[in-house]
C-alpha cells in the first residue's frame, strides 16, 4: 500500500500528515521525496544510517573528432551544449544536462560519449520500526527525478507494509514522478484562498493521473474554512481535520512527531490512517468486481 502525501505548496503540513501517519503505523516504511530540502529526517532522528550515492549519464567530448557539425548543438532543447565557430570545439554545460543521450547518439563522428556524474544521495535509517528513506539533492543540479525514480523503484516490495510517500510541493515534474505508483493521493490544504488556489493545483494533478484522492484540512479554525468549500463544491471527500493547535504546533516546530508525544495526536492520525486503510481496501475491491 502506497500513499503519497501532496500539497500545492510548501508549509501547508504535508509533512506533518505523512511523518505522523507512518508513526501512527508502527511498521512502515517512510519516503522523503522532497529531495530539493528533504526534512521528514529531522522528525524520525533514523539511526544507523546508509547512504548510496546516485549518479547519471551525461555526454563528454573529444575534441579531436569533433568536426562541428552542430548536430549536437540543434537538437538539445536545454541549451547544454554549444559548438565555438571555426575551432570544431563543443562545449558541454554539465549543469543543465538533462541526461536523455540524444546528443550521443546523433553525433556522425562518434566524439561524444558517456560518464558518470553525481548528482545526490540516498540515506537509509531506522526510527523505531519505521524505515526511513531519504533522497537529497546536490545544491544546483537539473532535475531530482532520478533520485526519486531510485527511491520508488527500490522499495516497491515492502512486504505488506505501508509506505508513506512524502512529495515535493507544487505539481511539477517530481511530483508526478512521486504519485506515479502511488495507490491512493491524499492532498493537505489550509483553510485560506491561498490554499484553495494550491490545493486546486493538486487536485487537477491527481485526476489528471486518475488517482483515488481525499483531503485533509489542516489548522482547521471555527468559522469559514475556504478549502472545505472548494472540496464541497468538487465534490471531494474530506477524510480528516487538524485543529489550529498551539501544543501541536510547537511539537512540530521543535522537530518532533506529535503521535509519540501525546496520545491525543496518536488518536487523531491513527483514526486517519484507518480512514486511508478503508479506502484502499475500498479502491481494490471495486477494481477486483470490475474485472471480474
Amino acid at each position: 500500500m502506497r500513499i503519497a502525501v501532496l500539497s500545492g505548496k510548501g508549509g501547508t503540513g504535508k509533512t506533518l500528515v505523512s511523518v505522523n501517519l507512518a508513526a501512527a503505523a508502527h511498521k512502515a516504511v517512510y519516503i522523503d521525496c522532497d529531495v530539493e530540502e528533504p526534512n521528514g529526517h529531522l522528525f524520525f532522528k533514523p539511526a544507523v544510517i546508509q547512504e548510496e550515492e546516485i549518479a547519471i549519464k551525461i555526454p563528454a567530448v573529444d575534441n579531436t573528432r569533433c568536426n562541428g557539425c552542430r548536430q549536437c548543438v540543434d537538437f538539445c532543447k536545454f541549451n547544454a551544449l554549444a559548438s565555438i565557430k571555426n575551432q570544431n570545439k563543443l562545449i558541454i554545460f554539465e549543469e543543465v544536462c538533462h541526461s536523455c543521450g540524444g546528443c550521443i547518439m546523433l553525433c556522425p563522428e562518434k566524439a561524444l560519449t558517456e560518464k558518470e556524474k553525481v548528482i545526490g544521495k540516498i540515506q537509509k535509517g531506522m526510527s523505531d520500526a519505521v524505515t526511513v528513506y531519504t533522497g537529497i539533492l546536490n545544491i544546483g543540479e537539473a532535475s531530482g527525478i532520478p533520485i526519486i525514480k531510485q527511491l520508488l523503484d527500490d522499495h516497491k516490495d515492502t512486504s505488506g507494509m505501508p509506505v508513506f510517500i512524502d512529495c515535493p510541493p507544487g505539481s511539477a515534474c517530481i511530483v508526478m514522478e512521486s504519485i506515479k505508483d502511488a495507490d491512493y493521493c491524499i492532498l493537505v490544504a489550509e483553510p485560506t484562498l491561498f490554499g484553495v488556489h494550491n490545493l486546486n493545483m493538486v487536485y487537477e494533478l491527481v485526476k489528471l493521473f486518475g488517482k483515488q484522492f481525499s483531503v485533509v484540512l489542516n489548522k482547521c479554525l471555527d468559522g469559514e474554512n475556504p478549502a472545505e468549500k472548494f472540496c464541497i463544491e468538487k465534490n471531494i471527500k474530506i477524510i480528516g481535520r487538524i485543529p489550529f493547535d498551539t501544543e501541536l504546533g510547537i511539537i512540530n516546530s521543535n522537530a518532533e512527531i506529535a503521535v509519540r508525544k501525546n496520545p491525543k495526536y496518536g488518536d487523531i492520525f491513527s483514526s486517519l490512517l484507518e480512514t486511508v486503510v478503508r479506502e484502499v481496501q475500498h479502491k481494490h475491491e471495486t477494481t477486483s468486481h470490475s474485472q471480474r
